[in-house]
């Protein structure tokens, strides 16, 4: 039996209703398995509103500068979002920063937040605004820009005070120190050069000129000052040089402080060729004598050592005789000399200025025969003390111009020196040969460097001479005579 038909309409529309429900369901499930989301993440996708997701803005510009802090600066962290926290299965939504790596399409619907003023500036300002803060805030930076920033100004300060002081302190010491010196040498000339003086009484001429204006001493540097003095028997001249202390250069004024040194005058005496024997003998102090007896050549070839003599008077304990014989010596050392100054006694009260004296007719140079004396300077107001050493020179010039050696020592004298003519001979001839075999090693040296330059060829008909010239050599010779 059939159904009435009021019946059938809403049973119609009920069944439309239920076909429409499952049709639109069946669209979501689709649509979202496409898009990569699994079903039972849509009650979750529903539930979130859009309010709760981060809104999506435009990466800020950045710009890479050079940072001279070592101090990295902090990379910013940005808060996630509440979608990632709730679901650990989501895909992560990339950081602001990775602006390479955003993919426009994978979220949809997301509303997109329009830039601000604040945002758009450059991130290079904020981080210069803030670098200063920062910095100011580190306590361990701080020092140290602090030091960089002040101690080359305080140490180029130092720098530049300590320059100035040394070069004031150099520019007086260097008057001074020259008044200082030129003080004593006039000193001196006052005392030993002037009128009436030991050296105007046993020299005619005194001074480097021929008038009578003319200067006592030459100046040849701020500490060396020379005396001449000529016109007397037995030689032909007296020099004088004066070497003192470098009083002018603050450096070896300050050497000088640690290292002691003294003024010292030097007398060279020219004696004349035919008023002087054969005499090689020195008096100096026993340091000074070793080290003379080592280095000085006539010394060393001619004298030796001697040692105090019995029964005599000799010199002090604190000086050395060398001599070519005893007999030089006993005669040079005579009792005037030991009370003037070279005695026991004398030399305690007037010889602490006296260093040495060498008479030799054997020395190197132009003047062979010559007297050498070396004295130490007192001081500007103690000049007198060497009065006595300064009378040794005119009496040693007298009486080694009338010295006269005995037959017997004169004949050992004259073998020394003939065997030392020999000698010298003997060196001057193996200096020559040493000269000569130098020069050759010198030539050959030059052609074989001169032969290793040559090219191959040349080398060939340099051997094709010398074999050439080889074959000759040994070829007899044939004399040829002509027929008549």
């Amino acid at each position: 039996m059939a159904r009435p038909p009021c019946f059938s309409l809403p049973y119609f529309l009920l069944l439309f209703s239920v076909v429409s429900l499952l049709l639109s369901r069946h669209h979501v499930l689709a649509d979202s398995h496409f898009e990569g989301f699994e079903a039972d993440d849509d009650e979750e996708l529903d539930s979130l509103s859009t309010e709760s997701l981060p809104l999506r803005s435009p990466s800020p510009l950045t710009r890479s500068e050079p940072v001279p802090d070592p101090v990295p600066d902090p990379v910013p962290s940005y808060p996630a979002p509440e979608s990632q926290t709730a679901d650990a299965d989501h895909p992560k939504q990339p950081s602001s920063t990775s602006f390479e790596y955003w993919d426009e399409d994978e979220f949809e619907g997301l509303p997109i937040e329009p830039p601000s003023p604040e945002t758009t500036t450059p991130r290079s300002a904020d981080s210069e605004d803030t670098k200063p803060s920062d910095r100011s805030s580190d306590p361990k930076a701080s020092p140290v820009r602090k030091k960089a920033g002040t101690s080359p100004r305080s140490s180029s300060y130092v720098v530049e005070i300590a320059c100035g002081s040394f070069l004031i302190m150099f520019v007086i010491n260097y008057f001074t120190g020259k008044r200082e010196n030129e003080n004593i040498a006039l000193a001196w000339a006052a005392k030993f050069a002037a009128k009436d003086s030991i050296f105007d009484k046993n020299f005619s001429l005194l001074g480097v000129g021929d008038g009578d204006d003319s200067p006592l001493l030459l100046k040849e540097g701020q500490n060396v000052f020379k005396f001449y003095a000529s016109g007397r028997r037995y030689c032909q001249g007296l020099l004088a040089t004066m070497e003192l202390k470098s009083r002018h250069d603050l450096i070896s004024r300050l050497y000088n402080m640690v290292v002691p040194c003294k003024d010292e005058i030097n007398f060279e005496v020219y004696m004349n060729d035919d008023a002087m024997d054969h005499v090689v003998f020195a008096v100096a102090k026993k340091k000074a004598a070793k080290v003379m007896h080592k280095e000085v050549r006539d010394l060393q070839r001619f004298a030796s050592v001697l040692s105090p003599p019995n029964g005599r008077k000799w010199v002090a304990e604190e000086l050395a005789v060398i001599s070519e014989s005893k007999e030089v010596a006993g005669d040079l050392i005579s009792e005037a000399a030991l009370d003037q100054v070279l005695g026991e006694k004398a030399f305690e009260k007037h010889g602490k200025g006296f260093i040495s004296m060498h008479f030799s007719d054997q020395h190197l140079g132009t003047h062979k025969k010559m007297l050498l004396f070396k004295f130490a300077l007192p001081n500007v107001n103690n000049m007198t003390d060497m009065t006595r050493l300064v009378a040794l020179i005119p009496y040693y010039i007298d009486q080694i111009g009338r010295y006269k050696l005995s037959a017997q020592a004169r004949s050992k004298t004259d073998t020394a020196r003939t065997k030392a003519a020999q000698e010298a001979y003997k060196e001057l001839q193996n200096a020559r040969q040493d000269a000569l075999q130098r020069k050759k090693a010198e030539k050959k040296r030059l052609m074989e460097e001169a032969e290793a330059r040559l090219s191959a060829e040349a080398i060939r008909k340099k051997e094709a001479k010398e074999r050439s010239r080889q074959m000759k050599k040994g070829m007899p010779r044939v004399k040829m005579t002509r027929a008549h």
